[in-house]
C-alpha cells in the first residue's frame, strides 16, 4: 500500500480498478489542510454484485475511523458514517465533512462479489 501525498485541489486516487476485499491500493495523505474533500467511486459490475465500502479516516495513519460523509443527493444536508452498499455500476460523489480531524484517508472493502471500483479522493 502507497501513501499519497495530496497538494490542495489535487485528485489522488485511493484505488484504480480494484477488485476483492481489504483496504484501497493507496492511503491519501492531506496534512493539516481540514477543509471539504470530495470521493469519486465509480464502479463496474459482474453477476450478482454488492460491495460494502467503508470509508475511512487517521489522524496518525495508524488508528482509523469511519469519517463523515453526505451523499450525492444530499450534500451537506447529512452526515453519516455508515458504510456505503453498493449493488450497480456507477459512479457516485460524496463530500467528506469539513473540519474533521484526519490527516489520512483509505478505503475498506468488503463482502465484494464481482465489483470494481475505482475511487479518487479530491482535496
Amino acid at each position: 500500500m502507497a501513501t499519497i501525498v495530496a497538494q490542495g485541489g489535487d485528485g489522488a486516487t485511493l484505488s484504480a480498478a480494484q477488485t476483492g476485499n481489504g483496504d484501497s491500493t493507496n492511503i491519501v495523505y492531506r496534512g493539516l489542510r481540514a477543509g471539504a474533500a470530495t470521493l469519486v467511486l465509480t464502479t463496474t459490475v459482474g453477476a450478482t454484485p454488492t460491495v460494502t465500502i467503508n470509508i475511512q479516516g487517521s489522524g496518525d495513519g495508524v488508528n482509523w475511523v469511519n469519517v463523515p460523509y453526505s451523499a450525492e443527493n444530499t450534500f451537506s444536508a447529512t452526515w453519516v458514517v455508515t458504510a456505503l452498499t453498493i449493488t450497480t455500476a456507477k459512479t457516485g460523489f460524496y463530500v467528506l465533512q469539513p473540519g474533521h480531524g484526519w490527516r489520512f484517508l483509505k478505503l475498506v472493502y468488503s463482502a465484494n462479489t464481482n465489483v470494481t471500483t475505482t475511487a479518487d479522493a479530491y482535496l
